[in-house]
């Protein structure tokens, strides 16, 4: 059975008009599906648009094909060949743009010529020529369209931003953690064999480049002299004390907790795109601790095991704040960049029926947009098809909007 789509909504009394008057203009429908008052449905389920003994039944149509306008003509209820009736449409959209609607006939109704594009939300003008005279309707029909007062929309958190050009990253996720760098850390160790006479340096002290941390008499000369902090940094190992004979050992082991990197474990799927220089986003893997960085090195050596190569993302002093030696951490890849024509945050992006959508805005008014969506990141999804360059658009308080609009049943009727 052919599944016909028809307008739904809270019922708008057509306006049926003898010759070329014009109607009055439409009044607002809240939405659609079963929250809407109901209207007079035709043979076809579609909106019946009645003008004295004659009418036009509205329907739209998607069986196998793109959304199409399939209109049946009746006189005293009797069908009317498509052939003896003229008829146009006009569709008024949020935000003052117009489609406009020619037909033909075909079988026993009469055929849009072009798609019915979604959503489906709009004010309706209908005009039909038959047996000589002109016949005239209008209504609203919306979907997933709703008014919010400025000062609401404030209170509520809603911003918007205009939908235009940007330049899309391909990222690869990798897993890493975060250490110290190799000229953030220094062995502390004596000049001369000889016994540890006196220690002022302790595990986990704060010290400073050229510090004494402990005194050593040599075995040689029987004179004392000072060993010191080849770099300031905390003390992170401590391996020796007073009485003690020095060796080769480290005596203390110094570690500056600014300066880090970041090392990951690419594997060879990935080897030959990561690349020096390239920008990386890191989170901590709680994801409330995030931050920027560099690939600066990637070691030619691969682990025997796992066959991965170590790629070291350079962190700037200030990550200290955030990120500690050892933490384990995520980090997106920016393998390349492309521009593309169109783009909305990502954020922005809901759910909408069987569409991800975005919420544009025109005046008080806000209303879903089905958008057709090519490459995505985590700031950024293109938008191949669905909304217009420099739309405004939601990108924070979406769920206000969508509250709104589900609040007043604007659901889809199909």
């Amino acid at each position: 059975m052919s599944r016909i789509l028809f307008f739904a909504g809270l019922l708008l009394a057509s306006t049926s008009l003898a010759g070329c008057g014009e109607s009055p203009a439409p009044k607002e429908e809240k939405g659609h599906g079963a929250a809407a008052a109901e209207y007079e449905r035709g043979p076809h389920r579609g909106r019946m648009l009645r003008d004295g003994n004659f009418a036009i039944e509205m329907t739209i149509f998607e069986d196998g094909v793109e959304p199409e306008f399939r209109l049946y003509a009746y006189r005293y209820d009797k069908p009317v060949r498509p052939q003896d009736v003229q008829v146009s449409v006009e569709l008024g959209r949020l935000g003052g743009q117009v489609d406009r609607f020619a037909f033909t006939p075909q079988e026993n109704f009469l055929r849009g010529g072009s798609v019915v594009r979604e959503p489906h939300s709009f004010d309706v003008k209908v005009r039909a020529n038959e047996g000589g005279k002109t016949h005239n309707w209008a209504y609203a029909s919306y979907e997933g369209r709703t008014t919010i007062s400025p000062d609401a929309a404030r209170a509520g958190g809603v911003k918007t931003e205009r939908a235009g050009a940007t330049t899309i990253a391909e990222l690869v996720d990798m897993s890493g953690r975060i250490e110290i760098t190799p000229e953030g850390k220094a062995d502390v160790r004596a000049r001369l064999p000889g016994q540890i006479m006196s220690m002022t340096g302790e595990l986990g002290q704060a010290v400073r480049r050229g510090q004494t941390l402990l005194r050593v008499e040599s075995s040689h000369s029987l004179q004392t002299y000072a060993v010191t902090a080849p770099i300031s940094g905390i003390i992170v190992e401590k391996n020796a004390n007073v009485g003690d004979t020095t060796g080769d050992r480290a005596l203390f082991v110094i570690a500056d907790p600014k300066k880090l990197h970041a090392e990951f474990f690419v594997y060879p799927r990935d080897a030959e795109r990561v690349q020096v220089g390239q920008k990386v986003a890191l989170r901590s893997l709680s994801g409330e601790a995030k931050l920027n960085g560099t690939v600066e090195a990637i070691l030619p050596t691969a682990d025997l095991a796992s066959q991965t190569v170590l790629a070291h993302v350079h962190l700037p002093e200030s990550a200290a704040h955030q990120f500690r030696p050892g933490m384990g951490v995520e980090g997106a890849f920016c393998i390349s960049e492309k521009p593309v024509r169109l783009a909305v945050r990502t954020k922005a992006i809901q759910r909408f029926r069987d569409f991800e959508v975005v919420y544009a805005k025109a005046g008080n008014s806000y209303e879903v947009r089905m958008l057709d969506i090519g490459r995505r990141t985590p700031e950024w999804t293109e938008v191949l098809g669905g909304l217009e360059p420099g739309a405004e658009y939601v990108t924070d308080g979406a769920f206000l909007i969508r509250a709104d609009i589900d609040k007043a049943g604007a659901s889809h009727d199909h």
